[in-house]
């Protein structure tokens, strides 16, 4: 039997892939389409997706093919610098299309073992107290003990399970793509900067060789959002916005997004789960969403290979919802709350101008930028040392920094007195004495994920700590 289906080869269902496999689990990755798809709707990583990646080994190989960025504009297109000293040892964002971040994440899963097929579909699903019976397009079955939903916002899985998916549909429709361009690069940047002065969602980059990729709105809504727009609806709306279409010609891809706003009522049936845009779905604004669903994959990872393993202390895996749903729907708000604010009504530019005013404060630009990079989430692990269910920045230490300790994807408990110990679960745990000067606690018991579990220099204290995490000590 198969430990872990994986349904959707998407980035999401490729980090959890990898995520099993650092624990020996066997997955195998279930994707519908015949091939990986050209389209290019992320455009890069945010903080916290950077320090995952770091965590893993994988940071060299995306800055390769990327690009650093310390801009602002993040919230709402509102154009402020980037802040000054982020609680992180990468403070940029990551310039990368997705499709790049596709196929790294895909070459990691394949690298550490994960099974992938492509063009298998999955129809059907059924589960008992051993498994889950997954029927593909072809009439044939497999049998997992679990099975994960990583298919995307139109999710099959969610619907086979009868998972409610409430919010707002779509409103507003941008259409987006990639194509040539006659226009002079001057006319168009030109162009560019006059409209974008009152509708931020619209734009075209050089992206090389002639090549742009546009943005523009729609008019109005499809009634048939699964199919993509036509080059004629581009040109018709770049005349209507811009005055020119630019000599659009020869796109290479079209789509189109919404700004539809919907979160699943829950995250797990029995032996089934959610993750990614399967859970939740949202305008793009702020380039949240592939970030969030690596997020996802990061924190459900580790827990479902405890359960695999026998291992898993009660409640860890639903811990999982308990921990990503809220932050799910944190980003829903500030998504909401940006679109309006990229309204050209009256009463949102107003607002706009507003918050313009007030992320010249220092700490309201931060903190705006902390949560669309995802650093400041903090989970809910009871009262105690203000690093208590926040992720721990990279910290150097005397053998070198703290990430390149978690390539292994386990628990670590960073011992700076010599005096504690995690007998018991070294198989699940490394210990690591060490001191760092950017360390200004005796000792911290991180997860698998990064996030801090317990602070303190008590011995006993750490025992009671590590069965909540990392289950019963094996003699």
């Amino acid at each position: 039997m198969i430990d872990v289906i994986i349904a959707g080869g998407g980035p999401t269902g490729m980090m959890l892939a990898s995520e099993l496999r650092l624990h020996g689990v066997h997955v195998l990755v279930l994707d519908r389409e015949p091939e990986p798809t050209k389209v290019v709707r992320s455009l890069g990583l945010h903080v916290r997706s950077i320090e995952v990646m770091d965590q893993r080994g994988l940071l060299e190989r995306f800055l390769a093919h990327g690009k650093r960025y310390e801009v602002g504009g993040f919230f709402a297109g509102i154009d402020m610098p980037w802040p000054d000293r982020l609680d992180t040892a990468h403070g940029y964002v990551l310039g990368i299309p997705q499709t790049v971040t596709d196929r790294l994440l895909t070459e990691h899963a394949t690298e550490l073992g994960a099974e992938i097929r492509r063009g298998c579909e999955l129809v059907g699903l059924s589960q008992d107290g051993d498994g889950v019976t997954a029927e593909l397009a072809d009439g044939s079955r497999l049998r997992s003990r679990w099975l994960v939903g990583c298919d995307g916002g139109r999710s099959t899985v969610r619907k086979l399970l009868g998972i409610g998916f409430p919010g707002e549909p779509t409103r507003v429709e941008t259409l987006l793509g990639e194509m040539e361009l006659t226009a002079a690069p001057e006319e168009v940047a030109a162009v560019v900067s006059e409209v974008r002065k009152t509708q931020k969602r619209f734009g075209a980059g050089l992206l090389g060789d002639g090549v742009y990729r546009v943005i523009v709105p729609a008019d109005g809504v499809a009634e048939d959002r699964t199919l993509p727009p036509t080059l004629e609806e581009f040109t018709r709306q770049l005349r209507a916005f811009a005055g020119t279409d630019f000599g659009v010609h020869s796109p290479s891809w079209l789509s189109r997004f919404g700004d539809a706003t919907r979160l699943a009522e829950r995250y797990r049936t029995g032996r089934v789960l959610l993750a990614g845009d399967a859970a939740h779905i949202h305008p793009p604004t702020g380039g949240q969403g592939l970030n969030l669903g690596i997020q996802d994959a990061f924190n459900l990872g580790w827990k479902l290979a405890a359960a695999v393993g026998d291992w898993a202390p009660d409640g860890l895996l639903d811990s999982y919802e308990t921990e990503r749903r809220p932050v799910a729907a944190a980003v829903l708000d500030n998504t909401r709350a940006q679109m309006e604010l990229l309204s050209t009504e009256p009463g949102p530019q107003a607002v706009r101008r507003l918050l313009t005013e007030l992320m010249d404060f220092e700490d309201v630009n931060r903190y705006l930028i902390e949560k669309i990079t995802a650093i400041g989430i903090r989970y809910d692990f009871g009262d105690g040392h203000d690093l208590l269910g926040r992720r721990l920045r990279d910290v150097r230490l005397g053998r070198g920094r703290l990430y390149e300790l978690m390539r292994g994807g386990r628990g670590l408990l960073l011992d700076q007195t010599g005096r504690l110990s995690v007998t018991g679960w070294a198989d699940r745990v490394d210990h690591v004495v060490d001191v760092g000067e950017e360390l200004d606690v005796p000792a911290a018991l991180l997860r698998p994920d990064g996030h801090v579990a317990w602070v303190g220099d008590d011995q006993r204290d750490l025992l009671a700590a590590l069965p909540t995490w990392f289950g019963a000590a094996v003699d």
